[in-house]
């Protein structure tokens, strides 16, 4: 980690009419850190998740991301271009459904071919080896990298979307809910595959869950959100092994359905 944030989160609030979505959420967040915001269904995480990735304009606060040249850059007063450039190059989202990051009428091998030739790759047999590559790092066969993804497991989606992501060498990745919807033998791979990944490309990310397991096993660090606000932050150890607020204790120990 360098002694400069990659990400600087100052008083981020989305307000739809008089309901919160999130309010006056502030943080920075590391080179290499994997942070987890966590909560219940409602919580106000996927918000604070999309108008940290751009995807939703907050209603106010500022988000200012280090780029590659070493200046902090406040995502909000970007062009479109420019948002939508770093989101192919330098950024991933992980959804949760594997069919919203994927284009399922396409090839595995296209799928991650894509984004390559986002960034300029232009030579056919190059990115189709880079492709196989990754398909193999994710644990998909490379026999399969002529098959559309609709022919996969849901398993297998979400893994190609994981090398769809990270195969331009990103340096923050967004996941929301990655292994929401798999069965438990399937989520406990891709957890694996994910935190070798993490760890091997010395990547930032934002997880949004409500599954603590899944954060205790791929976060450092971890926000509870309540009502749309920040209730709890620490070491995700700290938080669930010495839970501090009573919100958190009770989630801690399964007494809320989240």
């Amino acid at each position: 980690m360098t002694d400069t944030p990659l990400l600087k989160v100052s008083g981020v609030s989305k307000f739809y009419g008089s309901r919160i979505g999130c309010k006056d959420v502030s943080f920075d967040l590391w080179p290499g850190e994997v942070l987890a915001i966590v909560g219940e269904s409602g919580s106000g995480k996927t918000t604070l998740l999309n108008c940290l990735s751009t995807r939703l304009m907050p209603t106010t606060g500022s988000v200012e991301y280090r780029m590659r040249d070493g200046n902090f850059r406040d995502l909000y007063h970007m062009s479109e271009a420019e948002r939508r450039f770093l989101m192919r190059t330098d950024w991933g989202f992980v959804h949760q459904n594997p069919a919203d990051g994927l284009r399922m009428t396409v090839s595995a091998g296209a799928n991650v071919g894509e984004r390559l030739m986002a960034v300029g790759d232009r030579h056919y047999g190059k990115i189709r080896e880079t492709a196989s590559d990754w398909l193999t790092r994710v644990e998909i066969g490379t026999d399969r990298i002529d098959d559309q993804p609709r022919a996969f497991s849901g398993g297998m989606r979400q893994r190609l979307q994981i090398a769809r992501n990270l195969v331009t060498g990103p340096r923050l990745v967004f996941m929301d809910e990655p292994t929401g919807g798999l069965d438990v033998s399937v989520q406990a791979r891709l957890l694996d595959l994910v935190r070798g990944l993490v760890n091997d490309l010395g990547l930032s990310a934002i997880v949004v869950t409500h599954d603590l397991a899944v954060a205790r096993l791929l976060s450092h660090r971890m926000m509870v959100m309540k009502d749309g606000h920040v209730i709890e932050h620490g070491l995700t150890d700290r938080v669930l092994d010495d839970p501090r607020e009573p919100y958190t204790q009770l989630l801690v120990s399964s007494i809320l359905q989240v």
